[in-house]
């Protein structure tokens, strides 16, 4: 299975992202209105960054920041591991795995098309499931799927 299948499956595949500049306070306002775990930080049209919840705690809470005070540059992930959406899900399953992170931007030709989280990932894989469990029954009752 390939990303851009993931990316056509999805619910909602909207982009949320925040300015570097922009405010912790800001930035976690709109990942409670949006229900998500993670922004992407875009400045000039350009990606810049991720700030997820990881980043608040670790960088924020723990550090003593207050979050009305501190802009999304001083705790954001700078260095973000992107995808293309013609990679296949389990190489996408590795990085998360061996890098430790539940977010990958999905950037094509140099634009950024969209975001793949850990739920996106294990959600695909059910659904596969299921649809290999299926036409496997139907093989073996002789029922057409």
């Amino acid at each position: 299975m390939k990303i851009r299948q993931i990316l056509q499956g999805k619910a909602v595949n909207a982009l949320y992202t925040v300015t570097s500049n922009q405010t912790v306070l800001e930035a976690l306002e709109l990942m409670a209105d949006k229900n998500i775990g993670a922004v992407l930080v875009v400045d000039d049209g350009q990606l810049t960054g991720i700030f997820s919840e990881r980043d608040y705690a670790r960088k924020g809470i723990l550090k003593g920041r207050h979050s009305a005070d501190t802009s999304i540059s001083e705790v954001m992930t700078p260095h973000v591991i992107t995808i293309e959406p013609d990679q296949r899900l389990d190489e996408c399953m590795v990085i998360m795995s061996e890098r430790h992170i539940r977010h990958l931007p999905v950037v094509e030709q140099g634009n950024l098309i969209g975001i793949i989280s850990i739920n996106d990932v294990v959600t695909a894989i059910i659904r596969d499931q299921k649809t290999r469990i299926a036409s496997l029954e139907s093989y073996i009752s002789g029922s057409p799927y």
